[in-house]
């Protein structure tokens, strides 16, 4: 199965897609993204890029754990 994914996409709709990008995102330092609420809500409007720019997170270094998970980004 080939996992394309968009960084423009929220974060809820890629969790939804793929299950698994919970855990590495979480890793990650989302911690907030096991949070039912936060994920029902932030998680709605909230990006890869928006949120690791709040977490202080590089972005570079969540493409590469994305692609080491077998994802590739659009």
């Amino acid at each position: 199965m080939n996992k394309t994914i968009s960084l423009n996409e929220t974060i809820y709709e890629l969790c939804t897609k793929y299950p698994e990008i919970k855990e590495i995102l979480k890793g990650l330092g989302f911690e907030d993204i096991a949070n039912p609420i936060m994920m029902n809500t932030a998680g709605r409007i909230m990006t890869i890029p928006k949120g690791a720019q709040m977490k202080n997170v590089d972005i570079e270094k969540i493409k590469e754990k994305l692609k080491e998970n077998g994802f590739e980004l659009i």
